[in-house]
């Protein structure tokens, strides 16, 4: 990903809310599992850490990003902005 790229869903992820969060239990696979949906349903999603996690927000958004086959867009302080492009009618037109 670019940093024109990374730029551009940063803007559209500013005014997002994060729809999940990860608490003391950290990651688990029923929670990668909704990652995963919402992604494929959404595309760009914004992640809130709360500070009883087992991780930091950046360590925690490289395993989340490994473990959903997406882009990590940014992490500003426990919150976490992940891109993964739809097969099929993709509703971002990343500009190049």
């Amino acid at each position: 990903m670019t940093s024109k790229e990374r730029a551009y869903l940063r803007g559209l992820a500013n005014t997002m809310e994060p729809i999940f969060q990860i608490g003391k239990t950290g990651i688990s696979d029923n929670l990668v599992k909704q990652l995963d949906d919402a992604l494929e349903a959404r595309e760009l999603i914004k992640i809130s850490v709360l500070e009883t996690a087992p991780d930091s927000a950046k360590s925690l958004s490289l395993e989340i990003a490994q473990s959903t086959n997406s882009a990590v867009v940014q992490v500003i302080g426990n919150k976490i902005t992940l891109f993964r492009k739809r097969q099929k009618k993709s509703k971002f037109e990343i500009i190049k």
